[in-house]
């Protein structure tokens, strides 16, 4: 951990490359130190990374197509960041998909190098509608 990390400058230009490589694709040598650990929590599964070839693969493989992401919040932490999100992006067939996570990333010398996932699943046009009918949020 680099001891004058001034997250306020730094953290954000790491999620700012984060967010672009979720949304293409590219530029992982960009955002994550070749030793990331990464800890990853799925509705009913967990998974752990010690490398970025690991981790983005992971992504790759579960979750293999581009979308977009809306930032629904950043907030600064000691050594980095934790951030949340709202993901759509379109499979293969041309159906839409929806999910929401969380990050918290520590940062070291400009790439996340501690990094915890926390996905609430994927839902498909058939969960986003049902939950459209059946709950009213308070907030988007």
């Amino acid at each position: 951990m680099t001891a004058d990390l001034d997250v306020t400058r730094v953290g954000p230009a790491v999620a700012a490359r984060f967010v672009r490589w979720m949304e293409t694709g590219e530029g992982a040598d960009e955002v994550f130190a070749p030793d990331v650990f990464g800890d990853i929590t799925l509705p009913h599964w967990r998974l752990q990374t010690d490398n970025a070839a690991d981790l983005v693969e992971i992504r790759r493989t579960d979750h293999p197509f581009t979308g977009t992401i809306r930032v629904e919040r950043l907030e600064p932490t000691p050594v980095g960041w934790v951030m949340q999100i709202e993901e759509r992006w379109t499979d293969a067939s041309g159906a839409p998909w929806y999910c929401r996570e969380m990050f918290r990333a520590d940062v070291t010398d400009g790439l996340i190098s501690d990094f915890a996932i926390y996905c609430c699943g994927d839902w498909d046009l058939a969960a986003v509608r049902r939950h459209e009918a059946e709950v009213t949020l308070l907030r988007p």
